[in-house]
């Protein structure tokens, strides 16, 4: 290597890349604040986290050059990296390089010692999963971990691909964490810390469903049922309406959780008519979740063994004119003006359930195959005279109530 300068001659270095970059050079402070090519600050970090190895020209190339077309990506190599140094320098003097080279490769030097967030949070996320610790060890390692994270790892350079690979590793070891330590605190019965653990860790991801899991756990282990059903609401929503997915058994099971709790004892029975009296007034079909229709279906597959009357199932799919899955932006808002048809033009005692992100699933108790068909061909008819410009198809299915 060329330029290597004696450690006796620089300090240790604070270096910041979760949440944002800093570098913290004795007083002063260098961050990606400052106006310069975000080419030059993702060279800079490269060099930074791969500090104890040398990285070649062409590695360099592959990854910030592949897809330019450039005559001569070396010089372009080489241009970048002067400007690095250039923008150093007033932190580091001229006497000290802090960027090494030597026959084709490029090294951060090693006099110059970086402490590196990072670092500190992959070891402490590491240490904390060691089962033999005692779990109060345990959690406070966790939380030093958690401290650590502000964000993602350099969120400004989150277009660059190694950028995007390293944050998907501290994101995910960072919700990890965050399971594990709830974990404990569930164990200790500590819900009201381990519900606040994973709210503060949704800043950072809202749409991972063990988390809402914890949350609910947490809600439901206090006593708080009613908090408990509106972020299942909540969640499944967003599970829907970002990722396309339906809440997973384990979710699901939680409802059913919920829906069982004890109500407070209420002795005065007009008090409970007035209360589902306001349920049974509403206009329209009962809107349910799957959880709750599946309750009702087993409700109407005992009516009908006792009196033989006829009850069908649909299913209602939303999809491209190809039959393959839609775009979620043009599949939430069809679902929405979809489920607006259903309700006004169902009767009152016809359920309806959300199955999949393009799928509803409704019961018609009292009705044929026959009638069944006119009502949803008229559900279909509807819709298409409403929302002339919406190019999706909908296709349906309808099954008589299996006894089985």
């Amino acid at each position: 290597m060329q330029n290597t300068s004696d450690s006796s001659n620089t300090m240790p270095i604070s270096v910041t890349m979760l949440g944002g970059l800093s570098l913290h050079i004795g007083s002063e402070v260098l961050s990606d604040d400052i106006n310069r090519s975000h080419k030059l600050w993702s060279v800079l970090c490269y060099l930074i986290v791969n500090r104890n190895r040398e990285v070649s020209q062409s590695e360099f190339i592959d990854l910030f050059w592949m897809d330019e077309n450039r005559a001569n990506p070396v010089n372009a190599l080489k241009t970048l990296l002067y400007r690095v140094r250039s923008m150093l320098e007033p932190y580091f003097g001229s006497a000290i390089n802090p960027i090494l080279s030597r026959r084709g490769t490029y090294a951060w030097n090693p006099a110059i010692v970086c402490d590196v967030d990072i670092d500190h949070f992959e070891v402490l996320c590491r240490k904390s999963q060691d089962a033999t610790l005692e779990n109060q060890l345990r959690m406070e390692l966790y939380q030093e971990a958690i401290d650590l994270y502000r964000g993602d790892f350099l969120p400004k350079l989150s277009n660059h691909m190694w950028v995007i690979s390293k944050n998907t590793y501290y994101h995910g070891l960072y919700i990890d964490t965050i399971k594990s330590y709830a974990a404990l605190l569930e164990e200790a019965k500590r819900y009201d810390e381990m519900y606040d653990l994973c709210n503060h860790a949704q800043r950072f991801e809202t749409l991972d469903e063990g988390l809402h899991i914890m949350m609910i756990r947490a809600l439901l282990h206090q006593g708080k049922d009613a908090a408990a059903l509106s972020h299942y609401e909540i969640a499944t929503e967003l599970l829907y309406r970002n990722l396309g997915v339906r809440p997973s058994e384990e979710l699901r099971d939680l409802y059913t959780d919920i829906m069982k709790m004890e109500r407070n004892l209420e002795m005065d029975l007009e008090v409970i008519q007035a209360d589902l009296h306001g349920v049974a007034s509403r206009p329209g079909a009962f809107v349910c979740e799957y959880g709750f229709f599946k309750e009702a279906y087993r409700l109407e597959a005992r009516r009908v063994v006792r009196n033989g009357m006829s009850v069908h199932i649909a299913l209602i799919t939303v999809t491209l004119p190809n039959a393959e899955a839609a775009p979620l932006n043009v599949l939430n808002v069809t679902m929405e003006q979809l489920m607006e048809i259903l309700v006004g033009s169902l009767r009152r005692g016809d359920v309806i359930a959300r199955y999949s992100a393009a799928q509803y699933v409704i019961m018609l108790p009292a009705a044929n195959f026959e009638n069944s068909t006119m009502v949803m061909d008229r559900i279909v008819d509807t819709f298409y005279k409403q929302h002339r410009r919406n190019f999706l198809k909908l296709s349906y299915k309808i099954r008589e109530l299996d006894l089985d």
